[in-house]
């Protein structure tokens, strides 16, 4: 099962060279902010925030950003575990590898320790996946199987020639398809994925890519169920995890850009044109594209290049006419 659970795209290579160039910006962005460890750590619980939030938990980010500060927070016991569960499980992602099953479990012991009966234990039972209205969507591996099928996919994770980007998806998808254990399978495959990207750069142990799965939740099922039908293959679940990586990587450009305070001429020379546009049009969105060069230190020519793809990719939308309108920046 483990060699041929995916058909590769065409297309992935050129997303995974524009992430591989994104990440490059962004080491260049933090050099130039010198904030890293605060917008790092931002991320973390941005990140522990969504993961327990896809699950139903229902603390905000402020109460999360408490119990990461060791504050008392006044919820239901049982919410508070779940955080308290997440914030040490991301915290030992140093500690971790990948391609250990004892560590596998160890894991899903942190995120769930105090919750499940069967904490970092795979389970004992057989499982089916429904939905709302008590549909099967899909029967996890047979019990019996699943230390097998976890130890071959993990082997296969370590000896695997593709691109970690690739890997990690595959591995995140294939998670959830085994369904390992009674509860936690989404928090532990959503935190492996991350785990190996670390691995991969180190960068990615903070970025808060359970952010963008949440605010596309719809989403994330809908290409983990595309991936199980009409037969297992996991190209859908790995097109929409690079998406989002991409996504989450524009996010984290423009936020890091934007916390220079000064996205004048370094910035567009060092960490990328079209972060710096983005953070000068939230300030002002009356700014033309002459004036935004002049700001960036490019061409006309190249500002309205970068505009252009900024519509296209739907981070901006022009509004009224083109010498009295205004930019909106989406999501901003």
């Amino acid at each position: 099962m483990i060699p041929d659970f995916y058909t590769p795209s065409p297309a992935w290579p050129e997303q995974i060279e524009r992430t591989a160039e994104m990440l490059g910006r962004i080491s260049a962005i933090e050099e130039l902010v010198g904030r890293a460890p605060e917008l790092r750590r931002a991320n973390r619980i941005n990140s522990v925030h969504s993961s327990t939030a896809i699950e139903g938990n229902e603390l905000s980010r402020a109460q999360v950003e408490g119990l990461a500060n060791g504050e008392p927070v006044f919820a239901p016991p049982r919410a508070v575990k779940e955080v308290e569960n997440a914030l040490a499980a991301y915290e030992s992602l140093e500690l971790l590898d990948p391609w250990s099953v004892d560590d596998f479990l160890r894991a899903h012991e942190l995120l769930t320790a105090g919750l499940v009966a069967e904490a970092g234990e795979f389970r004992s039972v057989d499982v089916e996946i429904v939905n709302a209205d008590g549909d099967v969507l899909h029967t996890g591996s047979r019990v019996e199987k699943v230390p097998r099928l976890i130890g071959e996919l993990l082997e296969w994770g370590r000896a695997s020639a593709d691109h970690p980007l690739v890997v990690s998806s595959a591995t995140h998808f294939l998670i959830e398809h085994i369904h390992p254990f009674r509860d936690g399978n989404g928090r532990i495959g959503r935190l492996w994925q991350t785990l190996i990207l670390s691995r991969w750069r180190p960068i990615f142990a903070w970025m808060p890519t359970e952010t963008l799965i949440r605010s596309h939740q719809d989403g994330y099922y809908a290409a983990l169920q595309a991936s199980r039908e009409p037969e297992s293959d996991a190209a859908a679940f790995i097109d929409y995890m690079l998406r989002i990586v991409t996504a989450t990587l524009e996010m984290y450009e423009e936020r890091a850009a934007s916390a220079t305070g000064r996205v004048g001429e370094s910035v567009g020379d060092s960490v990328g044109v079209e972060a710096a546009i983005i953070a000068l049009l939230r300030a002002d969105p009356t700014l033309s594209a002459a004036a935004l060069s002049d700001r960036v230190g490019t061409t006309s020519r190249t500002v309205e290049r970068h505009l252009a793809r900024l519509k296209a990719r739907g981070l901006l939308r022009r509004e009224g006419s083109p010498r009295a309108g205004r930019w909106v920046v989406i999501g901003g």
